[in-house]
Parts: C-alpha cells; structure tokens; sequence
C-alpha cells in the first residue's frame, strides 16, 4: 500500500473513531436527563424503573391528602381510577394542589413508595397535562370523569 493511502487512511480511522465516542458520549448524556412518563397502573403492574427519575400523572384521590403538621411533608395518592400510587413529597405544593385535580409528579420509586422531588399541579379548571389526559382516555374513565364537559 502506498505511504500516501496508508496515512489518509489512519486519519480517517481516526476520524470516524473520534466521531463515534463523541456521538456515544453525547447519548450516555442524554440518557441521564431523559424522564419517562407512567400512569399509576403501569406503576403496579412494575413497569416503572426504580432506579430512574420519572413522572407519574393522574388524579389526586379524593381523601388520601395526609399533611404532616409539624413539617412541609405531604403524602397523598395519585389515581388514575384503575389503580392509586402513594406519593409523599417534602416541600412547597403548588397553590392549585387540591384533591380531584390533574397533576404531574418528578421523582424516583423507593421501597414501593413514590418519593417526589418536583409536583406539578394543573393552571386553570379546563386544563389537564397531555400525559394525564391519554391516560385517562385510555383507560376509559376521562369521559366519565369530565361529565360530558368538553376538554
């Protein structure tokens, strides 16, 4: 093989190695930041990752909202009428936080308990987040909830 070939080839090796590990890098990076989207049902059935950050949307369960009096800890479940999932969070809730709402919650599954970090809570009485919306179409239950009204 000709010298000249021979390092034109080493360079594009190089290149397209080079090329490689940084797309590989950039995909490990993204992976990490990625939150995936359960309902409360895929979460009994374990699909969920428990290792992982996730969201979980659905219903606040009428009459599951336990406030520790003493500290910002809050538990209450999230439904979506299938199945409930207990979520417990330390902090601030958004002022619209209330039983019956649509909401979003950030966090990781520990110990069969959904631990929040982050709870989102709907803006206004006709809005719901989309995940929480398909969930509860497909399981049947957003018309029966809605009550006739449109979304």
């Amino acid at each position: 093989m000709n010298p000249k070939r021979k390092q034109r080839l080493f360079i594009i090796l190089g290149l397209v190695s080079g090329l490689g590990v940084a797309v590989g890098l950039v995909m490990y990076a993204l992976s990490q930041n990625i939150n995936l989207f359960f309902t409360p049902t895929q979460i009994a059935k374990g699909e969920a990752p428990s290792a992982q950050m996730i969201r979980v949307g659905g219903m606040v369960a009428d009459g599951t909202v336990d406030r520790d009096p003493q500290s910002l800890k809050v538990a209450f479940d999230v439904t979506d009428f299938d199945h409930n999932v207990r979520v417990t969070y330390e902090g601030i809730l958004p002022d619209l936080f209330r039983e019956g709402q649509g909401v979003v919650v950030q966090g990781r599954i520990n110990q069969g308990q959904f631990v929040a970090s982050e709870v989102l809570a709907k803006h206004d009485e006709n809005y719901m987040p989309p995940e929480v919306t398909e969930a509860l179409r497909q399981s049947g239950k957003l018309d029966q909830m809605m009550g006739g009204q449109k979304q």
